[in-house]
C-alpha cells in the first residue's frame, strides 16, 4: 500500500492487519479513484471484510457496514420515519449515511436480502451516483468519496439467491480466496497471538478439511475458524481441544461427520 495515502492522516488508528494475495489492493484503489462500485466474491471467512477495512483505512474514509439478511428491506438501507419523544423523525439508514458523508458503504452478503431490496443501489452504482428517497420526496447526490462495496459467497448461494445481471454489470469484481499456506500461517499466528509452529499445524488441518474428497460439509474450515481455534490455544487449550470446539463442532452437527473430523484432528495435530 502507498505510504503517501490518505490513511497517513489518521496516525492514531492502527491499520487493520491484511496481507494481499494478488492484485486486489491495486484493483480496489484504482476503482476508488474512479468512484467505481466494487463486488467482492469469495468463500465465507476468507478475509473479505478485513480487506474492506484495510482499504477504508488506506483511503482515510469512514466505513459503514450493513449485513444482508432475508428480512432486509430497502428501508433498512435507506432509512425510515421513527417515533422519538412523541415526534415522528426521519432516521437515515446506513446507505444514506454513507451517501451524505462520502463514506464507503459495505453491504456484506447482499444477496441474502430480498431481490427487490438490491434495486435501490442501482442508481448509486452507475453514472448517476444518486439515491432516490421516495419517503422524503428527494434524491441525494453522493458526496465526494462515497463508494459502494458489496460482497457475496458464490459457492453458498442457491439459484434463487444470486445477483441479477442488471446488478452485477454495474460493479468491478474482485475475487478473493483463502490465502496461500505461508500467508495463512502468518495471518493465523498474528491474529490469534500464537507461535508459527502452532499456526502451521492449524493451517495444515484447515487445508486437510478443505481437500477432503466427497466432503459432506456445506462450508469448509475458513481462515476465520483457524484464527478462532488459535485464540483458544493462546488461552491455554491444547490445539486438539481448540480445533474440536472452534472448527469441528462448528462445521457439522452430524455425528458421523464429527467423528471423521475428530479422527482427522488426531491425525494432523500434535498430541497435548
Amino acid at each position: 500500500m502507498s505510504s503517501n495515502s490518505a490513511a497517513a492522516l489518521l496516525p492514531s488508528v492502527a491499520a487493520p492487519f491484511y496481507r494481499a494475495v494478488g492484485d486486489e489492493v491495486e484493483v480496489f484503489l484504482a476503482a476508488a479513484r474512479r468512484s467505481a462500485p466494487i463486488l467482492l466474491k469469495g468463500p465465507t471467512g476468507c478475509g473479505k471484510t478485513r480487506f474492506v477495512e484495510a482499504m477504508a483505512h488506506e483511503l482515510g474514509r469512514e466505513l459503514i457496514t450493513a449485513a444482508g439478511h432475508e428480512d432486509m428491506t430497502s428501508a433498512d438501507l435507506v432509512g425510515r420515519f421513527l417515533l422519538k419523544g412523541g415526534e415522528t423523525v426521519w432516521v437515515d439508514g446506513p446507505l444514506t449515511r454513507a451517501v451524505r458523508e462520502g463514506a464507503i458503504c459495505y453491504l456484506d452478503e447482499v444477496v441474502e436480502a430480498r431481490q427487490d431490496t438490491t434495486v435501490v443501489i442501482h442508481p448509486l452504482a452507475d453514472h448517476r451516483r444518486e439515491l432516490p428517497i421516495d419517503r422524503l420526496a428527494t434524491t441525494l447526490r453522493a458526496a465526494p468519496g462515497f463508494q459502494l462495496v458489496i460482497s457475496y459467497n458464490p459457492g453458498y448461494q442457491s439459484v434463487l439467491k444470486s445477483l441479477k445481471e442488471s446488478t452485477r454489470q454495474r460493479f468491478v469484481a474482485i475475487e478473493l480466496d483463502f490465502p496461500p499456506v505461508e500467508t495463512e500461517i502468518e495471518i493465523v499466528a498474528h491474529e490469534a497471538g500464537i507461535d508459527t509452529a502452532t499456526a502451521s499445524a492449524l493451517v495444515g488441518l484447515g487445508r486437510a478439511i478443505r481437500n477432503l474428497d466427497g466432503s459432506p460439509l456445506r462450508e469448509v474450515a475458513s481462515t476465520r475458524l483457524l484464527i478462532l481455534a488459535g485464540g483458544l490455544v493462546a488461552e491455554g487449550l491444547s490445539p486438539r481441544a481448540a480445533a474440536r470446539s472452534a472448527i469441528v463442532r462448528t462445521l457439522s452437527d452430524d455425528a458421523d461427520v464429527v467423528r471423521a473430523l475428530d479422527e482427522l484432528v488426531d491425525a494432523v495435530l500434535p498430541r497435548p
